[in-house]
C-alpha cells in the first residue's frame, strides 16, 4: 500500500501524529504548485491550509482508492480554481493582492540552499519574473499541468488523474506549457548565467 495512504488511514483512525507527518511533507509542494498558478505566496499559504483541513475533515470518510499525492493535489486544484474564478469575479481585489511595486514586497520563495553573488542574484530575480509573467499567458490548464508536473510527488499519470485527463492528453499539455515557455523565455535564456534556471523551470518527467 502506498505509506501515505497507509498515514491518512491512521488519521482517520485517530492518529494525530500520523497527520502531522502528511502535513510536514506536503506543505511545500503544496504551496509551490498554488504559488505557481496564483503568484501570490500569503495567498497559497492560506489555501494550502485549507487544503488540509479539508485533508483532516475528510479523514473519516477517507478510502484508498488512488495513491494520497493524487487525492491531495486533486483538492489542492479544486481550491485553486476555485479562487482563480473568484478572482475573475473580483479582478481588481486581485491585482491588488498579487502586485506591487515595493521590492519588500515581492513574491518570497521558500529556500532551495542555493546562494548567487550580487550580479547573479540580480540575473536570477529578473529571470523569475519573467518566468512568472510567461506562467501567467499560458491557458490555465497548462499552467497547472506544469506546475504539477514540477513536483517530484507525481507521475505523469498521476498528473492526469489530478487534471481529470487522458494521459496522452496530459502529456500534450505538458509539451505544449514547455514549449510555450521556451519560446516566450527563449531571449532570456541564451545567457551562460541563465542555463541553469531554464533546466529548473522545464523538468522532464519519466514515464
Amino acid at each position: 500500500m502506498d505509506p501515505d495512504a497507509a498515514l491518512m488511514l491512521r488519521v482517520k483512525d485517530g492518529d494525530v501524529q500520523a497527520f502531522e507527518h502528511l502535513v510536514e511533507k506536503y506543505k511545500h509542494p503544496i504551496v509551490n504548485v498554488i504559488y505557481r498558478m496564483l503568484h501570490d505566496l500569503d495567498e497559497a499559504e492560506d489555501l494550502a491550509q485549507n487544503v488540509f483541513i479539508r485533508v483532516f475533515q475528510s479523514a473519516g470518510r477517507y478510502e484508498v482508492s488512488a495513491k494520497f499525492s493524487t487525492w491531495i493535489f486533486t483538492i489542492a486544484r479544486h481550491l485553486c480554481l476555485n479562487e482563480i474564478r473568484r478572482r475573475g469575479r473580483h479582478p481588481a481585489q486581485s491585482l491588488e493582492s498579487s502586485q506591487s511595486d515595493d521590492p519588500e514586497q515581492a513574491p518570497r520563495q521558500y529556500p532551495d540552499g542555493k546562494t548567487f553573488s550580487p550580479p547573479e542574484a540580480f540575473l536570477h530575480r529578473e529571470l523569475e519574473q519573467k518566468i512568472k509573467q510567461a506562467l501567467e499567458e499560458l491557458p490555465e490548464k497548462q499552467r497547472l499541468a506544469i506546475a504539477l508536473c514540477q513536483e517530484d510527488e507525481l507521475s505523469y499519470e498521476e498528473i492526469a488523474r489530478v487534471l481529470g485527463c487522458s494521459l496522452s492528453a496530459t502529456k500534450s499539455l505538458i509539451h505544449r506549457g514547455r514549449e510555450t515557455l521556451k519560446e516566450k523565455l527563449k531571449p532570456y535564456l541564451r545567457s551562460g548565467a541563465w542555463e541553469e534556471p531554464e533546466n529548473e523551470t522545464l523538468p522532464e518527467k519519466r514515464c
